[in-house]
């Protein structure tokens, strides 16, 4: 069974590569939100698996959505997104409820997956 996943980023075009990336890699990628009050009700609606979350959004940033989310009662796993590198975030990483993170450039199947199984 395909993990379902929902994309959060306010670019349009990233959220496009994603979707054809995820798909070519066996996800299924069940919607796409572009900010952090839509990615809330998408999650509430869609009950993804995983959510894909940009750490930068136009109204929350990613790691107050993924705080939220965490308190959910059956919450999704959360991987962070950037396109700014680890380094960039490592004291809001070190106390993230989110599971990981990936730089956008280096976003594929195989990342994703060494993330959920750690």
């Amino acid at each position: 069974m395909a993990i379902s996943v929902l994309i959060v980023d306010d670019h349009a075009g990233f959220r496009t590569f994603a979707r054809a990336l995820l798909r070519s890699e066996g996800f299924e990628v069940v919607g796409e939100s572009g900010d952090g009050e839509s990615a809330m009700r998408a999650v509430e609606q869609l009950r993804p698996d995983l959510v894909l979350l940009d750490v930068q959004l136009p109204d929350l940033d990613g790691f107050e959505v993924a705080d939220r989310l965490a308190a959910e009662e059956h919450p999704p796993t959360v991987v962070l997104i950037s396109t700014r590198g680890a380094a960039s975030f490592r004291r809001r990483l070190a106390g993230t409820t989110a599971r990981g993170f990936i730089s956008k450039g280096e976003l594929s199947g195989a990342a994703i997956a060494a993330v959920l199984q750690r």
